[in-house]
Protein backbone atom coordinates (compact mmCIF):
# COMPACT_ATOMS: atom_id res chain seq x y z
CA UNK A 1 0.00 0.00 0.00
CA UNK A 2 0.78 3.48 -0.52
CA UNK A 3 3.84 4.78 1.88
CA UNK A 4 2.96 1.59 3.82
CA UNK A 5 -0.58 2.94 4.99
CA UNK A 6 -3.65 1.35 5.22
CA UNK A 7 -6.71 1.60 5.22
CA UNK A 8 -6.79 3.26 1.62
CA UNK A 9 -10.18 4.53 0.38
CA UNK A 10 -10.98 5.33 -3.20
CA UNK A 11 -14.29 7.13 -3.92
CA UNK A 12 -16.17 8.63 -6.64
CA UNK A 13 -19.48 9.40 -7.99
CA UNK A 14 -22.16 9.19 -10.66
CA UNK A 15 -24.79 11.38 -12.30
CA UNK A 16 -23.24 14.88 -12.48
CA UNK A 17 -24.28 15.04 -16.05
CA UNK A 18 -27.83 13.82 -15.79
CA UNK A 19 -31.23 16.32 -16.00
CA UNK A 20 -32.56 13.99 -12.98
CA UNK A 21 -31.73 11.98 -10.01
CA UNK A 22 -29.75 12.48 -7.42
CA UNK A 23 -25.72 12.23 -7.73
CA UNK A 24 -24.46 9.27 -5.80
CA UNK A 25 -21.14 8.76 -4.31
CA UNK A 26 -19.14 5.82 -3.16
CA UNK A 27 -16.14 4.95 -1.28
CA UNK A 28 -14.06 1.62 -0.86
CA UNK A 29 -11.84 0.12 1.28
CA UNK A 30 -10.15 -2.96 -0.60
CA UNK A 31 -8.94 -5.51 0.58
CA UNK A 32 -5.46 -6.15 -0.36
CA UNK A 33 -5.50 -9.93 -0.05
CA UNK A 34 -9.10 -10.40 -1.80
CA UNK A 35 -9.50 -7.74 -5.26
CA UNK A 36 -11.57 -8.39 -7.56
CA UNK A 37 -10.12 -9.23 -10.54
CA UNK A 38 -11.39 -7.22 -13.66
CA UNK A 39 -11.89 -3.51 -11.50
CA UNK A 40 -11.79 -0.80 -14.30
CA UNK A 41 -13.25 2.87 -14.71
CA UNK A 42 -17.21 1.61 -14.57
CA UNK A 43 -17.98 4.04 -18.33
CA UNK A 44 -15.05 1.11 -19.80
CA UNK A 45 -17.39 -1.62 -18.44
CA UNK A 46 -21.15 -2.82 -19.71
CA UNK A 47 -24.15 -3.53 -16.92
CA UNK A 48 -23.43 -6.81 -16.51
CA UNK A 49 -19.88 -6.59 -16.05
CA UNK A 50 -20.55 -3.74 -13.53
CA UNK A 51 -23.16 -6.20 -11.40
CA UNK A 52 -20.81 -8.73 -11.26
CA UNK A 53 -18.20 -6.78 -10.00
CA UNK A 54 -20.37 -4.59 -7.59
CA UNK A 55 -21.52 -8.41 -5.89
CA UNK A 56 -18.01 -9.12 -5.38
CA UNK A 57 -17.18 -5.66 -4.43
CA UNK A 58 -19.63 -5.51 -1.65
CA UNK A 59 -18.58 -9.49 -0.89
CA UNK A 60 -15.19 -8.63 0.33
CA UNK A 61 -14.80 -4.92 0.49
CA UNK A 62 -15.26 -2.19 2.93
CA UNK A 63 -18.07 0.13 1.13
CA UNK A 64 -19.97 2.95 1.86
CA UNK A 65 -22.59 4.66 -0.03
CA UNK A 66 -23.61 8.55 -0.38
CA UNK A 67 -26.39 10.58 -2.04
CA UNK A 68 -26.66 14.38 -3.27
CA UNK A 69 -30.45 15.18 -3.48
CA UNK A 70 -32.02 17.01 -6.62
CA UNK A 71 -32.86 19.52 -4.07
CA UNK A 72 -29.11 19.82 -3.09
CA UNK A 73 -27.84 20.06 -6.20
CA UNK A 74 -30.42 23.14 -7.10
CA UNK A 75 -29.57 24.94 -3.88
CA UNK A 76 -25.47 24.41 -4.14
CA UNK A 77 -24.98 23.44 -7.31
CA UNK A 78 -23.97 20.04 -8.79
CA UNK A 79 -19.86 20.31 -7.71
CA UNK A 80 -20.90 20.98 -4.05
CA UNK A 81 -23.51 18.38 -3.98
CA UNK A 82 -20.83 16.26 -5.59
CA UNK A 83 -18.26 16.94 -3.01
CA UNK A 84 -20.84 16.55 -0.46
CA UNK A 85 -21.86 13.20 -1.08
CA UNK A 86 -18.71 12.12 -1.44
CA UNK A 87 -17.32 12.94 2.52
CA UNK A 88 -20.52 11.63 3.39
CA UNK A 89 -19.37 8.14 1.60
CA UNK A 90 -16.43 8.16 3.23
CA UNK A 91 -17.81 9.00 6.37
CA UNK A 92 -20.71 6.32 5.97
CA UNK A 93 -17.33 3.18 5.73
CA UNK A 94 -17.43 0.96 8.76
CA UNK A 95 -13.83 1.15 8.75
CA UNK A 96 -12.25 4.93 8.70
CA UNK A 97 -9.21 5.70 6.02
CA UNK A 98 -6.01 7.21 6.89
CA UNK A 99 -5.71 8.27 3.22
CA UNK A 100 -8.25 9.05 0.47
CA UNK A 101 -8.10 9.14 -2.95
CA UNK A 102 -10.86 10.77 -5.01
CA UNK A 103 -11.28 11.27 -8.36
CA UNK A 104 -11.04 14.57 -10.20
CA UNK A 105 -9.63 17.34 -9.31
CA UNK A 106 -11.00 18.34 -5.59
CA UNK A 107 -10.21 16.87 -2.75
CA UNK A 108 -13.10 16.20 -0.26
CA UNK A 109 -12.63 17.48 3.78
CA UNK A 110 -12.56 14.43 5.70
CA UNK A 111 -10.85 13.68 8.65
CA UNK A 112 -7.98 11.93 7.37
CA UNK A 113 -5.10 12.77 4.13
CA UNK A 114 -6.87 13.06 0.86
CA UNK A 115 -5.51 13.17 -2.75
CA UNK A 116 -7.49 13.68 -5.75
CA UNK A 117 -6.47 12.11 -8.78
CA UNK A 118 -7.11 12.75 -12.17
CA UNK A 119 -8.74 10.95 -14.08
CA UNK A 120 -8.32 8.54 -11.05
CA UNK A 121 -11.53 5.83 -12.03
CA UNK A 122 -8.86 4.12 -14.74
CA UNK A 123 -5.34 4.43 -12.53
CA UNK A 124 -6.56 3.36 -8.78
CA UNK A 125 -8.18 0.09 -8.44
CA UNK A 126 -9.87 1.45 -5.18
CA UNK A 127 -11.53 4.62 -7.09
CA UNK A 128 -12.36 2.24 -10.26
CA UNK A 129 -14.13 -0.13 -7.36
CA UNK A 130 -16.06 2.94 -5.70
CA UNK A 131 -17.00 4.28 -9.44
CA UNK A 132 -18.89 0.40 -10.15
CA UNK A 133 -20.48 0.76 -7.16
CA UNK A 134 -21.91 4.42 -7.46
CA UNK A 135 -22.70 3.51 -11.01
CA UNK A 136 -24.85 0.31 -10.23
CA UNK A 137 -26.29 1.62 -7.38
CA UNK A 138 -27.73 5.05 -9.47
CA UNK A 139 -28.61 3.10 -12.05
CA UNK A 140 -30.95 0.68 -10.26
CA UNK A 141 -32.50 3.87 -8.17
CA UNK A 142 -33.33 5.25 -11.61
CA UNK A 143 -35.15 2.16 -13.21
CA UNK A 144 -37.31 2.54 -9.49
CA UNK A 145 -38.17 5.80 -10.35
CA UNK A 146 -38.88 5.12 -13.99
CA UNK A 147 -41.33 2.92 -12.66
CA UNK A 148 -43.09 5.44 -10.81
CA UNK A 149 -43.02 8.24 -13.65
CA UNK A 150 -43.53 6.24 -16.92
CA UNK A 151 -43.57 7.53 -20.07
CA UNK A 152 -39.79 9.25 -19.36
CA UNK A 153 -37.45 6.19 -19.71
CA UNK A 154 -35.24 6.89 -16.82
CA UNK A 155 -34.96 3.28 -16.82
CA UNK A 156 -32.83 3.22 -20.13
CA UNK A 157 -31.27 7.00 -20.12
CA UNK A 158 -30.70 7.31 -16.63
CA UNK A 159 -31.57 11.03 -16.65
CA UNK A 160 -29.21 12.05 -19.13
CA UNK A 161 -29.68 14.37 -21.95
CA UNK A 162 -30.66 12.27 -24.83
CA UNK A 163 -33.44 12.85 -27.59
CA UNK A 164 -36.10 10.37 -25.77
CA UNK A 165 -35.66 12.50 -22.41
CA UNK A 166 -35.92 16.08 -24.29
CA UNK A 167 -39.19 14.47 -25.86
CA UNK A 168 -40.65 13.32 -22.19
CA UNK A 169 -39.88 16.38 -21.06
CA UNK A 170 -41.52 17.97 -23.45
CA UNK A 171 -44.14 16.07 -23.34
CA UNK A 172 -44.83 15.20 -19.68
CA UNK A 173 -43.65 18.44 -18.36
CA UNK A 174 -40.59 18.14 -15.37
CA UNK A 175 -41.18 15.45 -11.89
CA UNK A 176 -40.06 16.08 -9.00
CA UNK A 177 -36.33 14.55 -9.83
CA UNK A 178 -35.85 17.02 -12.51
CA UNK A 179 -32.90 19.38 -11.44
CA UNK A 180 -34.67 22.84 -11.94
CA UNK A 181 -31.22 24.39 -12.05
CA UNK A 182 -30.03 22.63 -15.56
CA UNK A 183 -31.45 24.68 -18.39
CA UNK A 184 -34.30 22.37 -20.08
CA UNK A 185 -36.00 22.18 -17.18
CA UNK A 186 -35.51 25.84 -15.91
CA UNK A 187 -37.27 26.74 -19.54
CA UNK A 188 -40.00 24.42 -18.63
CA UNK A 189 -40.55 25.22 -15.88
CA UNK A 190 -40.95 28.82 -16.60
CA UNK A 191 -37.54 30.11 -15.92
CA UNK A 192 -36.57 30.68 -19.14
CA UNK A 193 -33.15 32.95 -19.48
CA UNK A 194 -31.01 33.74 -22.48
CA UNK A 195 -28.26 31.51 -21.10
CA UNK A 196 -30.46 28.86 -20.37
CA UNK A 197 -31.95 29.17 -24.58
CA UNK A 198 -28.36 28.44 -25.46
CA UNK A 199 -27.51 26.09 -23.50
CA UNK A 200 -30.92 23.87 -24.41
CA UNK A 201 -30.18 24.78 -28.19
CA UNK A 202 -26.69 23.10 -27.80
CA UNK A 203 -27.77 20.26 -25.73
CA UNK A 204 -30.35 19.10 -28.24
CA UNK A 205 -27.87 19.44 -31.34
CA UNK A 206 -25.75 17.58 -29.30
CA UNK A 207 -27.91 14.33 -28.40
CA UNK A 208 -29.62 14.41 -31.47
CA UNK A 209 -25.87 14.63 -33.42
CA UNK A 210 -24.78 11.97 -31.25
CA UNK A 211 -27.99 9.58 -31.20
CA UNK A 212 -26.45 5.97 -31.07
CA UNK A 213 -22.30 7.42 -29.88
CA UNK A 214 -22.77 5.93 -26.26
CA UNK A 215 -25.43 3.56 -24.59
CA UNK A 216 -28.31 5.37 -22.85
CA UNK A 217 -27.35 4.15 -19.48
CA UNK A 218 -23.61 4.36 -19.72
CA UNK A 219 -23.12 8.11 -21.13
CA UNK A 220 -19.33 9.75 -20.89
CA UNK A 221 -18.37 11.26 -17.72
CA UNK A 222 -18.80 15.20 -17.86
CA UNK A 223 -16.34 17.07 -19.80
CA UNK A 224 -16.91 14.68 -22.95
CA UNK A 225 -19.54 15.07 -25.23
CA UNK A 226 -23.03 13.15 -24.67
CA UNK A 227 -22.74 15.12 -21.21
CA UNK A 228 -25.05 18.23 -20.83
CA UNK A 229 -23.58 21.29 -20.70
CA UNK A 230 -24.21 22.40 -16.98
CA UNK A 231 -26.62 24.33 -15.28
CA UNK A 232 -28.69 27.10 -16.25
CA UNK A 233 -26.39 28.99 -13.98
Amino acid sequence: MKRGVFPIAGCDEAGRGPLAGPVVAAAVILDPERIPRGLNDSKKLDREQREKLYARICAVAQVGVAFGSRARIDRDNIRQASLWALKRAVLALPVQPRLVFVDGIDRIDVPCDCQAVVSGDALVLSIAAASIVAKVVRDRLMVQIGAAHPGYGFERHMGYSVPEHFRALARLGPTVHHRRSFAPVAMLMGEETDEALEALAGRMLLAETLTGAAPAGDMPPPGEPAEPLGPAG
